[in-house]
This record gives C-alpha cells, structure tokens and sequence, in this order.
C-alpha cells in the first residue's frame, strides 16, 4: 500500500470528527485523506458523485437514517468499499447485525486516540485489496474457461481447410518459377504459416490477454 488511503467519516458530531481527523493525521499525516460527511443524503451523493474511496468510517447513531441504513446502501451499490462502524459501546446485537451485513470491522469510539483505529484502518484496506485482486483472478480463469470453450469449435472448424491451404502451397512449389513468380508463392506460404501459427496459440491459450484493436474494441493478445 504505497497511495493515500481516502476515507469516507459519516458522522453527525462535528467535534469527533474533527478529532478522527486529528488522530489519524498524528499517526501519519502522510497517509490519511478524510472526507466527512454528516449524514445518510451527504454520504450517499458524495460517492455518486466520487465512488474512489477506500474505508468508509460511520457512526451508528445518526439523523434520519442510521449507519445500518447506509451500511446496507454503500454495500448494494458499492461492494468494493469495505465498512468499519464506530459506536459508543460494543452491543452484541448491533454487532451481529453489521457484520450479517458483511461490514468489516466494529470499533468503540473511545479507540479513535489510540494506534487501533489506523491499524485497523490499514487492515481492512489490505484485506480488502487481496479479495479484489482473487476476484479478479477469478473472474479471469472464468473467462478464459469460456474462451477455450468457444475458441475448441471454432479452432477446429479451421483446421481441415488450413491442411488443405497447406497441400495446396506445396503443390504450387513444385511448379517451375515460370508458372508461378517465387515471390508470390512466398506470399502465400508465409500467410498460411501465420494463420496455423495463431491458431496453435489459440488451441493452447493460458492468459485471458487483450490488447485495444480499435477505440474501446479489444482482442486477445497472441504475441
């Protein structure tokens, strides 16, 4: 973790906000960036607006809709930020509920002036950060699964009329340079060679790859 981690503090008391903010830059004044937002509207129009933040701090007790309420919003619409709530006492039964919500860590407040709530902090962002990049490896072994799966058909129904081309090719080298210009054979011949080529890679593809072909076109990377 080597960039600023962007924080996103619902909280609706002015003075414990300014003092996450004081504890956190006193820990390392390099590594915070806290955006404070004081209620349920503000919190959710703020990461329409910007959805690049990488904790998102709360307080449970809050006006109008409490930190459950946006705890519930922020994970249906933006599961890729991990949530740690802050509330005055450990209660077991808002503790289970927050975390049936899948919320990442559940602090009292009074741990804001000592090195957990950073740590915490660091914590959470790290473990957030290795279950987005195993879904990603996931979702690219999907994808080249599926890839192979069309690709063995389409492969295979290139392969009778490539031996064919390349029959063909070494009948027309048997003929005189009269009948047939040298550099014309070569042609052909180098062309047919690239198209088994590329479908060898095909048959045998282990990285889902692409390169952009054209605007936001892109294609498999075969080189």
């Amino acid at each position: 973790m080597d960039h600023k981690l962007r924080i996103l503090l619902v909280e609706d008391n002015r003075d414990f906000a300014k003092l996450v903010q004081v504890y956190l830059q006193r820990y390392d004044a390099e590594r915070f960036e806290v955006v404070w937002k004081e209620n349920h509207a503000d919190a959710m129009a703020f990461l329409h607006e910007d959805a690049h933040v990488d904790v998102a701090l709360m307080d449970y007790f809050l006006p109008g809709k409490t930190g459950l309420d946006i705890a519930r919003d922020i994970s249906s619409g933006y599961p890729h930020i991990p949530i740690i709530f802050l509330t005055v006492n450990k209660d077991f039964h808002l503790a289970l509920e927050v975390m049936k919500l899948g919320v990442a860590e559940f602090l009292v407040k009074e741990e804001i002036s000592s090195p957990v709530l950073p740590k915490t902090i660091l914590n959470v962002v790290e473990k957030q950060g290795l279950k987005d990049r195993l879904m990603k490896l996931e979702i690219s072994r999907q994808r080249l699964r599926a890839i192979r799966d069309t690709l063995s058909s389409i492969v295979g129904d290139f392969e009778v009329p490539l031996r064919e081309m390349e029959k063909l090719t070494e009948r027309l080298g048997q003929q005189s340079a009269e009948t047939l210009p040298g550099d014309y054979l070569e042609m052909i011949d180098d062309n047919v060679r690239r198209i088994v080529e590329k479908l060898n890679k095909l048959k045998t593809l282990q990285e889902d790859k692409t390169v952009r072909y054209i605007k936001d076109i892109k294609m498999l990377d075969l080189s």
